[in-house]
């Protein structure tokens, strides 16, 4: 608990002493009153304060002010009849109290999570300088610069490990509990803890650009952005409470005058009494608070729980809209595929298995491409798996948009695509399956071909699956690539439509077309990760981005960052916005039901000050304990 908790705390606990002491004491008259003012201005000195702000500042209406007018009116009327009940006004003040803090106590809960990823922000960055280890300010580290990463110290910016093995806790930034090892080589993101060894890492990115700066960003910026629900609390408090003082006034008022008028009941205070009382009664019960308070807690506890669990959501206008959806768009490469080519087959002039020289065919092809920086080039040096002796290739030309020709071991290699083979006069054969197809030829003659395929993210399949289990019933796949490659990923993965060959624009023009089809049904999310990706996101109802390797474009044009890629996070997020607004629903549904029937029932005088009491601060803390469920979603 805070200070400022704890010191409410020690009000509600002397109040309650106090409270309980005096039923035991036969006090009366002056005496008792004073007395039960003391506790009154104990428990309740500050909402007299706050309701009399509210009044010199015009803003009257609040339920300070109703707490105030319905408690002093009480305290009035208890003197009034000379009749020393002064606890009921007590028992108001002391409940509204105990709301309150268990309010503060819910928020910060909540905000335990939003701490969490605050945490994460790194005071100073490792640099070495004439043999010694230096801390400077990660603002001062620029790209390039090599930083030392020691035991137990957060990764500062983000880059790429020059030495050193380690493992890394990554839980604050994507919800795996489980560390992840890391090498030489490896990419490795801002705000992840080093767990083991010494690592020495070039940066990739200024610190305001780094991971952590931007999730930072994100998280902050999130509870600026108000849901439509809470946007209609807010309004309906603005009517809602004037409108009740009024209908409060009124039932003091207005039956009084129609009994001395029609039934000849004397003009005194007498006459008034028993309205005034039951007004007094419906300003308690009319209180806006488990509204006010539980509806933006609510939203507050599903966007910290979803962070908890490496879904970053931009506003409680997202978390809302998120629950919508019900057809979800997915980017191939790099979204639903690693991105990363892996080989798959070897072919030779009649598109048939290749056993005995697929080595030969492989080598060559990585000699050739070893200079090349290209993912298909890469693919194969990688799949080639042997160092590379560049000293046979004594010649080497790149020809733009068909592939490489070079001269190995004295022959001539080319390797490429079905323009360069042709360019050479030589005829390649058309491969029937599907994926990237590099031909090769050796001294004009046709070689055979390898069949290179993006590799299939392990838990793809499984995310299209949870969905189409959550409820969404429409997936996607916009991708640039080839049809028979599109249609073999969709068909793996169980997507139910895919378009193929686009680009950007045509990306777009597609996700106009699928918004149009399902307007009335529900929202649309798009998911992807590269530059490319932007211009969707934004157009999408929900843009899903990918944080761990999305381009910087991807992630600011999103709605909500999946911070360690894994697609299944999707439903997940789905899922969990649903449960918030499930319980913001609850919340509403609660509140106003209860709250209407004891108005109703208090106008009539069947409900006294102690129901009143549980009509509010009773379904105040009802409404804030459920709105706390919001932040438990691990097991969703």
């Amino acid at each position: 608990m805070n200070k400022k908790q704890r010191y409410l705390l020690a009000r509600i606990i002397l109040a309650t002493v106090m409270t309980i002491v005096l039923q035991f004491l036969n006090l009366t008259g002056w005496l008792q009153l004073v007395l039960y003012l003391v506790v009154y201005i104990i428990i309740g000195g500050n909402i007299l304060k706050k309701a009399w702000k509210g009044i010199v500042n015009g803003k009257i209406f609040d339920e300070n002010f109703l707490m105030a007018v319905a408690t002093v009116g009480a305290f009035a009327l208890a003197i009034y009849e000379k009749s020393g009940d002064y606890l009921e006004a007590i028992a108001v003040m002391l409940f509204y109290q105990i709301g309150e803090f268990f309010e503060s106590y819910a928020v910060g809960k909540s905000r335990k999570n939003i701490a969490a990823l605050m945490d994460i922000r790194p005071d100073y960055a490792n640099i070495e300088k004439d043999g010694r280890i230096v801390r400077v300010e990660p603002d001062d580290v620029e790209i390039g610069e090599v930083i030392i990463v020691q035991p137990g110290e957060k990764i500062p910016i983000d880059g790429i490990i020059e030495s050193g093995e380690s493992s890394l806790n990554t839980s604050a930034l994507t919800g795996e509990s489980l560390p992840r090892e890391v090498k030489k080589g490896d990419e490795v993101i801002s705000g992840s803890i080093n767990l083991s060894g010494l690592l020495k890492i070039k940066t990739t990115k200024e610190f305001g650009d780094s991971t952590v700066s931007k999730i930072l960003e994100l998280v902050e910026d999130a509870s600026t952005r108000k849901s439509k629900s809470e946007n209609f609390i807010a309004r309906f408090a603005r009517v809602y409470t004037p409108a009740v003082c009024y209908g409060a006034l009124a039932l003091a008022v207005l039956p009084p005058i129609f009994l001395m008028i029609f039934k000849g009941a004397p003009f005194d205070f007498a006459t008034f009494e028993t309205w005034v009382y039951r007004a007094l009664v419906f300003l308690v019960i009319s209180c806006p608070c488990a509204l006010v308070i539980s509806i933006p807690l609510s939203f507050f506890a599903g966007i910290g729980g979803a962070s908890r669990e490496g879904i970053l959501v931009k506003g409680a206008n997202i978390l809302e809209t998120f629950s919508k959806v019900n057809t979800v768009v997915f980017d191939k490469t790099g979204t639903l595929t690693q991105g990363v080519f892996e080989v798959n087959a070897f072919h030779d002039k009649e598109d048939k298995e290749l056993n005995d020289r697929k080595d030969q065919l492989l080598e060559y092809a990585a000699i050739a491409e070893s200079s090349s920086s290209h993912p298909i080039g890469k693919s194969l040096q990688r799949a080639f798996g042997k160092p590379i002796d560049r000293s046979r290739m004594t010649a080497l030309k790149e020809i733009s948009g068909q592939g490489i020709k070079a001269l190995i071991d004295g022959k001539a290699v080319a390797v490429g695509n079905e323009k360069l083979m042709r360019s050479l006069g030589v005829e390649p054969c058309h491969c029937h399956t599907a994926g990237t197809i590099v031909h090769v030829s050796i001294d004009n003659v046709y070689a055979g071909h390898i069949v290179l395929g993006d590799v299939v993210k392990p838990n793809s399949k499984e995310a299209v699956s949870d969905l189409n289990r959550t409820g969404v019933t429409e997936t996607v796949m916009l991708t640039g690539d080839e049809d028979g490659v599109a249609q073999q990923t969709a068909t793996q993965l169980g997507i139910k439509h895919v378009y193929s060959r686009l680009l950007p624009r045509d990306k777009v023009a597609r996700m106009e077309e699928i918004l149009g089809r399902t307007k009335e049904e529900g929202k649309v999310a798009f998911v992807g990760d590269g530059i490319n990706d932007a211009p969707v996101l934004t157009r999408a109802d929900v843009g899903i981005a990918m944080g761990a390797v999305g381009s910087d474009a991807a992630i600011e044009a999103a709605d909500v960052v999946l911070m360690d890629d894994d697609p299944r996070k999707i439903a997940k997020g789905i899922r969990i916005s649903r449960k918030c607004l499930r319980i913001v629903w609850e919340n509403i549904i609660m509140a106003i039901g209860i709250k209407g029937i004891c108005l109703i029932l208090g106008i009539f005088g069947i409900v006294n000050m102690w129901l009143a009491i549980f009509a509010d601060v009773g379904v105040m803390i009802l409404a804030v304990l459920n709105a706390i469920r919001a932040m438990y979603v691990r097991k969703i």
